[in-house]
């Protein structure tokens, strides 16, 4: 309470303070722990089979779109209310929070529903089989049935690092963390007089983190926001407030959609290689996350700033912000994967004891330098570009570079030249590749300038906020 306290009074104090470093730093570290959440599953469930592994990436990625799917309002009305605050309008910010927690509900009971009855479908047509389809149904029944929970912690989550209490939003995935490890250990394996439940209890362990982290997002979101959020903001749903959330959020969301749609396809792409390689890419992949890790802190941070600074009519220093931060995240990434491809082979050995798996996951993680690089410039400038309103521009080059670039190369290096995993390493890289170029000079143009959410007449008599 008395650190929520200070906090707000700083703020308020002091906007200055709310620079790069001081959203970046908290956002970094609950990235990391989500991330980390992740590996403490593969790592707790590697001591079960690689067939776990394997079923439980599997569903994953399916569970991971419905996610995405959440973010057309969650990652919308965080646009929309940074907006909002950069010309001081605090009551509309509100407003839309409110709307936007009651649009996520709807969405998430409905994919709730929808995995409860569909899961094994959606599993067959990835051309799952046997014990790793066992393993998948089992743990898409039970997350995908709790993904409701996920879908109010976005707008949560997304709502509070908006008002620039990235902190606090760290502390609660510590807590989240801290509690998912405890759980796996006694539900996996059956400690603390719990039944010995395998991929299940990594499954009831992931559910009941998050019902506990959604409680504590309520609480400290009636204890940040200057404006409460009243109830009628949640029964009393604004046109004007969910087109605003609906124009960033959509395609936001379509655009991710068509990204992770693109990765379940090079995972049937992966089946066909065999369960080894099934396995690699699910642990190759857990550990490439960590080299883009700081690059997504630094996107959304400066997607915060972007949206205040575009909301107070300083456009100019939005666009110096971009690239300021470009080439702080471009440093960070190949540092931090020069280190991981070092110890690549070590870091696969945590996981598996495989040497065919170890010897592959090493080859791919060697390409990560390449891919990487891309992903970071198109993490940062895809992120700026939403949150200046510009957000229907990447769902179309993405469209162009994902669906009709990626996979057909994607299945011409698998399958017709024969590189197996690699193949897929370098389709996804020359996509984000040709990607990144593109946003580059997207926002060079400056044609994102065009494309603020706030209408004329609300234009009229805002001042603009202290230098971010």
């Amino acid at each position: 309470m008395t650190a929520i306290s200070s906090t707000k009074e700083s703020l308020r104090s002091d906007a200055k303070d709310l620079n790069l470093i001081r959203l970046t730093w908290p956002i970094f570290l609950e990235l990391f722990l989500f991330m980390l959440m992740g590996s403490v599953d593969t790592f707790m469930l590697s001591s079960v089979s690689d067939n776990a592994v394997s079923g439980v990436g599997a569903a994953n990625q399916i569970i991971s779109i419905a996610i995405l799917v959440l973010e057309v309002i969650g990652h919308g009305a965080a646009i929309v209310v940074a907006q909002y605050i950069g010309s001081k309008k605090l009551s509309e910010a509100a407003q839309v929070t409110g709307n936007a927690i009651t649009l996520n509900l709807i969405v998430g009971i409905i994919l709730s529903g929808g995995f409860l009855l569909f899961g094994g479908h959606l599993l067959t047509l990835l051309h799952i089989q046997g014990e790793i389809y066992d393993f998948a149904r089992s743990y898409i029944s039970i997350v995908g049935g709790g993904i409701f929970l996920q879908a109010l912690i976005n707008a949560l989550a997304a709502t509070i690092r908006t008002h620039g209490y990235t902190k606090e939003t760290m502390y609660v995935s510590v807590l989240m963390n801290v509690i998912h490890v405890i759980g796996n250990y006694a539900l996996i394996f059956g400690h603390f007089g719990m039944p010995k439940l395998g991929v299940e209890g990594a499954a009831i362990s992931t559910v009941g983190s998050r019902l506990i982290c959604l409680i504590i997002f309520f609480w400290l979101l009636y204890r940040v926001m200057e404006v409460r959020v009243e109830f009628s903001y949640y029964i009393n749903l604004s046109k004007k407030f969910i087109s605003k959330i609906l124009r960033i959020g959509i395609p936001s969301a379509l655009e991710s959609v068509v990204y992770q749609s693109c990765q379940l396809v090079f995972t049937l792409y992966v089946t066909y290689l065999g369960a080894e390689a099934m396995a690699t890419r699910q642990y190759a992949g857990n550990i490439s996350s960590y080299i883009y890790l700081f690059s997504m802190a630094i996107g959304m941070g400066t997607s915060i700033i972007v949206g205040r600074l575009v909301g107070a009519r300083r456009k100019n220093d939005a666009y110096k912000r971009v690239f300021d931060s470009v080439k702080w995240a471009l440093l960070a990434t190949v540092v931090i994967d020069v280190i991981i491809i070092l110890f690549r082979v070590p870091l696969m050995s945590v996981f598996t004891d495989n040497p065919e798996i170890i010897k592959l996951g090493a080859q791919v993680i060697l390409l990560s330098l390449l891919l990487e690089t891309g992903r970071t410039c198109n993490i940062v400038i895809i992120g700026s570009l939403r949150a200046a309103g510009d957000a229907k521009f990447p769902v179309y080059m993405g469209l162009i570079s994902m669906v009709c670039m990626s996979l057909p190369l994607g299945y011409l290096l698998v399958f017709k030249l024969h590189l197996g995993l690699a193949g897929v390493w370098l389709a996804i890289a020359a996509d984000e590749w040709t990607r990144a170029v593109i946003m580059y000079f997207r926002w060079k143009s400056r044609a994102w300038e065009k494309h603020d959410l706030l209408d004329q007449d609300e234009e009229v008599g805002a001042q603009p906020v202290p230098a971010v």
